[in-house]
């Protein structure tokens, strides 16, 4: 079922359509369930105009215990679909998101991160009331405590300029031309989340080729966000207007080149390359000269892959600490090879044999 269901929405109501999917066969849940917000009566700009508010019937789930049992029935399932190492978001708004996380705990899931998304153009609060509700929670949860879901780590370093991605994220609310109209001119869908936002969740958590189920597709921002990144999507709506637009959207949308859609890989996420993998290949050959960068310190090459400098012997990192009195050493960057434009870190040699493995 799951492979005629790829790159699909599915018409129905998400927890009976959920249970049609295979256990353990997609890599990310995204889910943006109903708020419930249950607004008492309309709300009026200053300019006595009228809020286009989510007064949705599908926003309508009834009492705490209602929106919990509905909570709880779409969890299950979504835990039941997750690979072992698979992971789920969820975004909600200070009328669920508590609820909402503390049934994610109670089903077994294992919270990473809670992620606040802070709107740099929020709706003002046009009564005076309160706070201006600028924000909105996203919960990032393992399927279980001792899951590995995928954390792309230094690609989301390098989109935040190499600092590290912190856990609270500025990001404007959908506006202007991205956002969808239906036949009658009006926003097709109140609360539309931008598509920057969805970027940044898939290319943090997913890698090319992952399925990502969102079980409450709307308008088909997760479908677009992974159309364009290389990954597979499984949609499931029960609104035959959000499905008409959400089709239109993606039939639209031209995946990325498969050289666009490589990111910034953390050392830990890249293939292993051992430093006799090198002697092996002829690259470095036993009884070469390694140098370290100032030239200073030299050390022998064996056919087993471990060096030797004087009496001391060892793996490249090994032999790097000791000749340098440290605690550890990265070899890979502290040796170098002799070539004919001088000397060169043993690291570029690796890089070449890694490339040759995953392409």
């Amino acid at each position: 079922m799951v492979k005629s269901s790829i790159d699909q929405i599915l018409e129905g109501e998400c927890v009976e359509v959920m249970k049609s999917l295979p256990d353990a066969s997609v890599d990310l849940v995204f889910a943006d369930p109903p708020y419930n917000l249950q607004l008492g009566g309309d709300l009026h700009r200053p300019d006595n105009s009228k809020v286009d508010a989510v007064d949705n019937d599908w926003d309508q789930i009834g009492g705490f215990d209602d929106y919990d049992l509905f909570t709880w029935q779409w969890m299950e399932q979504a835990r039941r679909v997750l690979k072992p190492n698979g992971a789920i978001w969820v975004i909600g708004s200070y009328h669920n998101i508590f609820r909402v996380g503390g049934i994610l705990q109670d089903a077994g899931f294992w919270v990473l991160n809670d992620i606040i998304w802070r709107k740099t153009n929020p709706m003002p609060n046009f009564k005076g009331t309160r706070f201006t509700n600028a924000h909105e929670t996203l919960i990032w949860a393992a399927k279980t405590k001792d899951g590995r879901p995928t954390f792309n780590y230094a690609a989301m370093k390098a989109l935040n300029d190499g600092v590290q991605m912190r856990s609270d994220w500025s990001l404007p609310i959908c506006s202007g031309g991205e956002r969808l109209k239906g036949d009658d001119g009006k926003k097709a869908h109140p609360t539309q989340k931008p598509e920057s936002l969805l970027h940044r969740v898939l290319l943090s958590t997913t890698n090319p080729g992952d399925v990502v189920l969102d079980p409450f597709f709307g308008t088909g921002t997760t479908g677009a966000a992974a159309k364009r990144l290389g990954r597979h999507y499984i949609g499931i709506e029960r609104d035959a207007e959000y499905l008409k637009v959400a089709r239109a959207r993606l039939a639209e949308i031209q995946p990325a080149s498969r050289d666009a859609m490589c990111v910034t890989q953390s050392p830990r996420a890249q293939t292993r390359i051992p430093f006799g993998t090198l002697v092996e290949r002829g690259m470095v050959k036993p009884g070469d000269t390694l140098y370290c960068p100032k030239g200073r310190h030299t050390a022998r090459v064996r056919a087993d892959g471990s060096i030797i400098a004087g009496e001391r012997s060892g793996s490249i990192h090994q032999v790097g600490a000791q000749i340098q009195s440290a605690p550890s050493c990265n070899g890979w960057t502290y040796w170098h090879i002799r070539t004919k434009q001088g000397l060169a870190p043993i690291d570029v040699m690796r890089a070449e044999v890694r490339a040759t493995l995953e392409n």
